[in-house]
C-alpha cells in the first residue's frame, strides 16, 4: 500500500509532534504533508523527512503569524494532492482531516482533539488574549468554517480518538463514532530514581489557564517544596508569588527531564487536558499523579494505585489533597508497569492494525477496526459511569 501521512502544522515541538514522529516510525517511508512547519523549533531528525507543504507554507509571514493563518487553514488542507496514496492517516488537531483524498483511498484519522478554534472559541480567545477585533471578526467567520469542518469529518473513513474525552467530544461535534487508541510515551527514557523523592512537581506550559497558580499557593501554604519546570508568557507572574519552598527549573528536556521526574515525590496536574501525556512521563518514572478530576487524567490515573485526584480546581481542594497524600502508599514499579502498556512499541503496532484494517475493509475483506491488546479491551471496565467507551470504527 502506498501511504501517506498529513499533520495539520509544526509550530513547536509538543505532544501532537512526538505522536507524528511514531507515526513516521511506523510508516517510515510515508511523505508527511503539512499546512506549513517552522523546521527552526524541531530537532534536527525531522528535516530529515520527506516534508510536503501547502501552498500556505510559502506565504510571507506564514510561519511567524501561524494563529492568524487559521481560517486559511481548510482551502491550504484541500490543495494538498494525495491521489497518488491508497492510504491517508491524517493527525488532527484543528484542520489536518480537512485533506481530499482520491475516490478509493481510505482516510484514518488519528485526532487530537476536534480544533478549539472552531468548537471552543470563547474559552480559546479569553486563553489565546485575542482582543475585540479578532474575535468580533472570526465570530463572524465561525458559521461557514464550521459548516466546512464537520463536511470534513464525514469525509474521515475512520477516526482514532486519544482519549474518552475527545471521543465524546468527536461524537458530539461530527456525530462519529471512533476507537481510542492513547497517545504513546517512550518508557524507556525514564527512570525510578531514589525511594523518597525530594519535591512536588509541576511540568507545563507556564499560561494562566492551565492554573499553575493554584499549585504554587498551595506549596506556599503548606510549606512543600515544589519544582516548577517549564516557560511561558505567565512565568514573571508565577514567580513573583512564589514562597521560599518553590524553585523555577526553566524549561526542561531529555536526559536533565527525566532526572525532575526521578526526583519527584509526585506530580501534580492542575487543569483538564485532552489526554495529559506528562502523566504517564512521570509514571514511567514511578512516580504518582495527583491530579484535577477531570479531561485525560480519568483515563490514565488509577487512585490508590497510580495516583489521586482532587475535586475541584481551586487552593483549597489542592491544599487538601496534599494534606492526605500519602507516597509510602505507591508501588513504583506497579506505576511504572502501568505506563507500559502505553509503550510507544505497542502503539506502532497497534496503529499499524488499525491502518491495514481500515484498508481491508475498503477493499471489502470487513477485517475488523480494533486497538489491539489491553487498553481499549479493558475500557468499559475502568470507565467511570457515564464515561463507557465505544469500539465501533
Amino acid at each position: 500500500m502506498k501511504l501517506a501521512i498529513v499533520h495539520d502544522s509544526i509550530s513547536q515541538y509538543g505532544g501532537a509532534e512526538k505522536v507524528l514522529e511514531e507515526m513516521h516510525e511506523a510508516f517510515p517511508e510515508a511523505p508527511i504533508f503539512l499546512g506549513l512547519w517552522a523546521p527552526d523549533c524541531l530537532p534536527q531528525r525531522f528535516r530529515d523527512w520527506d516534508i510536503r507543504t501547502s501552498w500556505l507554507d510559502r506565504l510571507p509571514g506564514a510561519r511567524r503569524y501561524h494563529r492568524a493563518m487559521f481560517p486559511l487553514y481548510p482551502c491550504a488542507m484541500h490543495s494538498l494532492d494525495l491521489r497518488e496514496f491508497d492510504v491517508v492517516l491524517s493527525s488532527s488537531f484543528n484542520f489536518a482531516h480537512n485533506v481530499v483524498t482520491g475516490p478509493d483511498a481510505v482516510h484514518v484519522c488519528y485526532c487530537h482533539s476536534p480544533g478549539r478554534f472552531l468548537w471552543d472559541f470563547p474559552a480559546y480567545a479569553e486563553r489565546e488574549r485575542l482582543g475585540p477585533v479578532t474575535r468580533g471578526v472570526v465570530t463572524a467567520m465561525l458559521p461557514r468554517l464550521r459548516a466546512l469542518d464537520t463536511a470534513a469529518a464525514h469525509r474521515v473513513d475512520h477516526w482514532i480518538s486519544t482519549s474518552r474525552l475527545v471521543q465524546k467530544r468527536i461524537s458530539k461535534y461530527y456525530r462519529r463514532d471512533s476507537i481510542i487508541l492513547p497517545p504513546p510515551i517512550r518508557v524507556a527514557d525514564f527512570h525510578a530514581g531514589p525511594a523518597q523523592g525530594e519535591h512536588f512537581l509541576l511540568l507545563m506550559r507556564l499560561v494562566g489557564w492551565k492554573r499553575p497558580d493554584i499549585i504554587i499557593e498551595a506549596c506556599n501554604r503548606l510549606g512543600l517544596p515544589l519544582v516548577v519546570a517549564g516557560d511561558g508568557r505567565d512565568e514573571a507572574r508565577l514567580r513573583s508569588m512564589a514562597g521560599p519552598t518553590v524553585r523555577f527549573a526553566g524549561r526542561v528536556d531529555g536526559a536533565e527531564k527525566a532526572e525532575i521526574y526521578a526526583r519527584s515525590i509526585a506530580l501534580i496536574l492542575p487543569s483538564a487536558e485532552d489526554f495529559g501525556i506528562t502523566a504517564l512521563e512521570a509514571m514511567a518514572s514511578g512516580r504518582p499523579v495527583i491530579a484535577l478530576g477531570e479531561g485525560g487524567a480519568l483515563d490514565t490515573v488509577r487512585p490508590g494505585v497510580t495516583g489521586e485526584f482532587f475535586a475541584h480546581q481551586t487552593v483549597d481542594s489542592v491544599a487538601e489533597a496534599l494534606r492526605n497524600f500519602r507516597p509510602e502508599r505507591y508501588d513504583s514499579e506497579v506505576i511504572r508497569a502501568h505506563a507500559e502498556t502505553y509503550d510507544a512499541v505497542a502503539f506502532r503496532a497497534q496503529l499499524i492494525g488499525i491502518v491495514q484494517g481500515a484498508l481491508a475493509r475498503q477493499r471489502g475483506g470487513q477485517a475488523p477496526l480494533r486497538v489491539i491488546g489491553r487498553r481499549l479491551a479493558d475500557w468499559p471496565v475502568e470507565a467511570p459511569p457515564g464515561h463507557a467507551a465505544s469500539q465501533t470504527g
